[in-house]
């Protein structure tokens, strides 16, 4: 008995040891070891601090630059991601930072961007935070052949041949949203309106008439869910994070799982219609989700089931619809109709473009495509705000890039904005408001070098960009068409990230740059004859 009972207190000896060795390996030994290689390799930044790494600074300076609104200016970079613009200012463009315990190398050279957005199954994404599960999964979040899967079956629901049979849900997404600006922009003068809840709600509507079709009221209801959800997400996400805090029945986890529940069974409900109404021999609809269905029947009926996507699947796809696409088509827009009430000539050239192209009818598909001028400015849009500030990457296994090794288990920082506003790349006016830049193409403006991916690159590049380019350009065009505007007096500069990718715990999605919801971000809106 006694030989039992001290092989027992042996093994829990050992065993208390063996985790008491890989937590100080994972929280201390291991993170000083990838300092001093990072270091060796020409990357400079803070000593990393037991545990938080750089977290709290992160933190306290991010509160900061958010706490009160800026000079209208281009140059947004020290509030949107000032830690990072110090870290620069400091260190240099190479520089190392620390999301807790793991070390963060920021990489500006646009070779290495390039080679490694090109390599998706080599960087891949970091881990999917467990509570960003519960707002949304799919494609954005899969890697190597579950990704590859997944973005096959996915391509045709955005060909641009299927992209011309969407544009006229754009088309009344539209003329919903202006017959409630014709309510309150008087027929003489100018309104004061706040356009930010006005676009998110047009390209709610789209993205709701786009996915689900006849079943848009409902799918409505699902993207008013989703939109909570991505709020309680975020903030449990930002909280101060207890191991365990997300199993606990706490209000917020509660409502997060209670919305998680209903979403999921609203998806489902309309999916099962839709698969009966296809067994049943009826016409597939040209909505995403009739799209994304007939493509994996085709390819479960050719090669098997192992090939297609499971029920769940589809689901987390058709909730992807809807987070990828409102927020970023939403932000791209009121990015460009402030930087156009501020820069009049090029409102009133796109005008002119619009109106010599298709007048005050109904634009169509070849129209939008001649818009030139329209597209020039919105690749400046999207150069000075990106949709996604920045890529985040990790390294499974080591890599060299040249003269540079990078070992396992370092987080990679592809930051689009800061190449986009590079003075050495674009010029003396790299934060200027000038789309003259892309009137030969963004190759030319670029120069051939690899310096801007407001969709990302490589095999990762947004699969709904062409889908989101043509739904801002229908609906600039028929703003314009019909009202100019220019910035109130109350308008307050203020531009956040909607997932804050610097908590170290949110790492779940691509940040996007939305506009703060206050109310003076408001534009004078005057009808045109």
């Amino acid at each position: 008995m006694e030989i039992f009972q001290n092989s027992v207190a042996v093994s829990c000896i050992v065993i208390f040891l063996i985790y008491a060795w890989k937590i100080l390996n994972w929280v201390w030994f291991r993170p000083k070891k990838l300092e001093k290689c990072l270091r060796q390799q020409g990357f400079d930044g803070n000593s990393y601090k037991l545990l938080f790494g750089d977290f709290k600074e992160i933190m306290m300076m991010t509160k900061e630059a958010k706490s009160k609104p800026i000079n209208f200016s281009n140059d947004i970079v020290p509030r949107v991601i000032p830690f990072i613009h110090k870290a620069v200012k400091k260190y240099g463009q190479n520089s190392l930072l620390w999301f807790g315990p793991r070390p963060a190398a920021l990489i500006m050279d646009p070779v290495i961007i390039r080679e490694v957005l090109s390599k998706s199954y080599i960087f891949q994404k970091p881990p999917s935070h467990p509570i960003g599960k519960l707002l949304v999964q799919g494609l954005a979040t899969y890697e190597t052949d579950k990704w590859a899967k997944h973005r096959r079956l996915i391509n045709p629901a955005f060909h641009p041949e299927k992209l011309k049979h969407m544009l006229p849900s754009f088309y009344l997404s539209c003329c919903e949203m202006l017959s409630k600006w014709e309510k309150i922009v008087p027929s003489e003068g100018s309104s004061e309106l706040d356009v930010w809840p006005y676009l998110q709600a047009l390209t709610s509507d789209a993205i709701s008439r786009t996915a689900f079709g006849s079943n848009y009221e409902e799918g409505k209801k699902i993207f008013e869910l989703q939109a909570e959800q991505a709020v309680l997400t975020t903030h449990a996400i930002n909280s101060v994070i207890i191991p365990g805090w997300r199993f606990l029945p706490t209000k917020t986890n509660r409502r997060m799982k209670e919305i998680a529940k209903e979403v999921e069974s609203s998806v489902l409900s309309i999916i099962r219609k839709r698969i009966n109404a296809m067994e049943a021999g009826e016409a597939s609809c040209d909505d995403l989700l009739g799209i994304l269905l007939e493509s994996n029947f085709k390819e479960i009926e050719q090669y098997g089931s192992k090939r297609g996507m499971t029920l769940q699947e589809v689901i987390e796809e058709c909730k992807l619809f809807y987070f990828a696409g409102q927020e970023t088509t939403s932000s791209l827009l009121v990015w460009t109709m402030i930087l156009l009430s501020k820069h009049l000539d090029w409102q009133v050239r796109a005008r002119e473009e619009i109106l010599q192209v298709f007048g005050k009818g109904k634009p169509d598909f070849d129209e939008l495509n001649r818009l030139k001028i329209v597209t020039m400015i919105f690749h400046e849009v999207l150069r000075l705000y990106p949709p996604g500030i920045m890529l985040t990457r990790i390294t499974h296994k080591a890599a060299t890039f040249g003269n540079i090794f990078l070992p396992a288990g370092v987080q990679l920082l592809l930051p689009a904005i800061l190449l986009h506003h590079d003075f050495k790349i674009w010029g003396d006016d790299a934060k200027e408001f000038n789309p003259e830049r892309f009137s030969e193409g963004v190759l030319k403006a670029t120069k051939e070098q690899f310096s801007y991916f407001p969709f990302g690159w490589g095999p990762r590049i947004c699969i709904g960009q062409n889908f989101a380019m043509l739904e801002a350009k229908m609906a600039l065009a028929m703003i314009l068409q019909n009202y100019s505007f220019e910035l109130s007096p109350s308008y307050a500069h203020a531009p956040y990230t909607m997932v804050d990718h610097m908590n170290p715990m949110s790492c779940f999605l691509d940040p996007v740059l939305a506009l703060a919801r206050q109310e003076t971000n408001s534009l004078l809106i005057k009808r045109i004859s």
